[in-house]
C-alpha cells in the first residue's frame, strides 16, 4: 500500500510525518537544505522557485516561531504567502474543517501549511485535496497533536548533520516530555532511519509513552545514567497544555531530576552538542549557562530551520 504522502511515482506530494520516509527521502531533503545556505550559514536572500505558487499558512494552534519560518521560507521562495488568523476564520464560527479546505482551494491554494491541534488533521486534509484537486495541491503537517512535526524533525538532522557529520557513530539522548512530544516521535523516527546506533529517551515514567521501547530506543528514568557519553542531546519542552492530571510534583522538582545544568551535561562527551526545539522554560528544562553556553547550537536550529523549509517546499512543488 503506498504511503498517503507519496504520489503515484513514489515522490513525495505531501510532507505529513518522517515515519515511513526512506533514508535516501531524508538525505534528499538535507541536501536541497543545503544548497540555500551560504557562507556563514546565512541563507540565499530570494529565489524564484515558487514564483506564481500561493502557500496558506493555516495555524488552528498558536506557534509564532514556526509560523514565521514558514513564511520567510515561503517567501524567499518568491511564493505569495497568505496567513490566516483562525481565531477570527469561520472556523471559530462553526464551520467544518473540510468546508474551510474547500473555500480556500477554491482561492487557488497551491500549498497549506498545517498545524492543528488533533492528531491526524492534516492527514485528512491532504486526503481530501487529493480526491477534489488530485496531486496539484500540496500539505505540509507543520504539527498535529501529539503525532508528528516532521520539519523539526528534519530541522533537527540537519543540524545534528552540521555538527557531527556522520549519524552512524552517535549517541542521542532525548530527554523530557516525551509522552506529549510530536517533535521527539518525529526525531526518534529519523534518528533510526537515518542509522543512528544508539538512541536514549530519558524521563519519568509519567512522561514515557507505553511501549516506547518498540521505535528502537533505550530508556532512562536517571538523567545522569542517559547522559553518560552522549553526543547530541535534545531537550524537549513541557507540554503543560496537554497534559491531563497532575503528571509531576511540581516544576522545580522537576529541573532538579530532569533539567539540563552544567553539571550533568558534563557527563556528555566534551564535545557534545545541546538542542532544544523551542521555546525554553529556562530554569524547568534547561539552565541558561547551558542554552547559552558554547554547546549550545539551538539558534543554528532556528536559522536551519528556514533552509529545512525552504527545501520541503521546493521538493513538493517540483513533484
Amino acid at each position: 500500500m503506498r504511503h498517503p504522502q507519496l504520489n503515484a511515482d513514489g515522490k513525495l506530494q505531501h510532507l505529513l510525518t518522517i515515519e515511513g520516509l526512506p533514508r535516501e527521502m531524508i538525505h534528499h531533503i538535507l541536501d536541497t537544505a543545503a544548497s540555500f545556505v551560504g557562507v556563514s550559514d546565512r541563507e540565499v536572500k530570494k529565489v524564484p522557485l515558487l514564483r506564481g505558487k500561493s502557500v496558506f499558512n493555516l495555524f488552528f494552534e498558536n506557534s509564532t516561531r514556526t509560523r514565521t519560518t514558514f513564511e520567510i521560507a515561503a517567501k524567499r521562495l518568491s511564493a505569495d504567502v497568505l496567513n490566516l488568523n483562525i481565531t477570527t476564520s469561520s472556523a471559530s464560527k462553526g464551520e467544518s474543517l473540510l468546508d474551510t479546505i474547500d473555500n480556500l482551494s477554491a482561492m487557488h491554494a497551491d500549498m497549506f501549511v498545517v498545524r492543528h491541534a488533533s492528531s491526524g488533521a492534516p492527514y485528512l486534509i491532504a486526503e481530501h485535496l487529493n480526491r477534489i484537486r488530485g496531486p496539484h495541491v500540496n500539505v505540509i503537517n507543520a504539527g498535529d497533536g501529539r503525532h508528528a512535526h516532521p520539519t523539526q524533525g528534519l530541522l533537527d538532522m540537519y543540524t545534528i548533520r552540521h555538527f557531527k557529520q556522520d549519524f552512524t557513530r552517535l549517541r542521542v539522548a532525548v530527554i523530557g516530555d516525551i509522552l506529549h512530544s510530536r517533535v521527539a516521535r518525529s526525531d526518534i523516527h529519523a534518528l533510526t532511519t537515518l542509522g543512528v546506533p544508539e538512541v536514549r529517551a530519558i524521563a519519568p515514567y509519567t512522561l514515557l509513552p507505553s511501549g516506547i521501547e518498540q521505535m528502537g530506543v533505550r530508556v532512562f528514568t536517571d538523567m545522569r545514567e542517559g547522559l553518560r557519553d552522549v553526543d547530541v542531546i535534545i531537550m524537549l519542552r513541557l507540554q503543560n497544555e496537554r497534559m491531563r492530571g497532575a503528571l509531576l510534583p511540581s516544576a522545580q522538582e522537576y529541573f532538579k531530576h530532569y533539567g539540563l545544568t552544567a553539571e550533568k551535561l558534563a557527563l556528555a562527551k566534551p564535545d557534545a552538542i545541546v538542542m532544544h526545539p523551542g521555546p525554553m522554560n529556562r530554569g524547568v528544562e534547561i539552565d541558561s549557562s547551558v542554552a547559552d553556553g558554547a554547546q549550545s547550537v539551538i539558534l543554528e536550529q532556528v536559522t536551519f530551520g528556514i533552509a529545512v523549509r525552504m527545501a520541503v517546499m521546493t521538493i513538493l512543488a517540483a513533484n
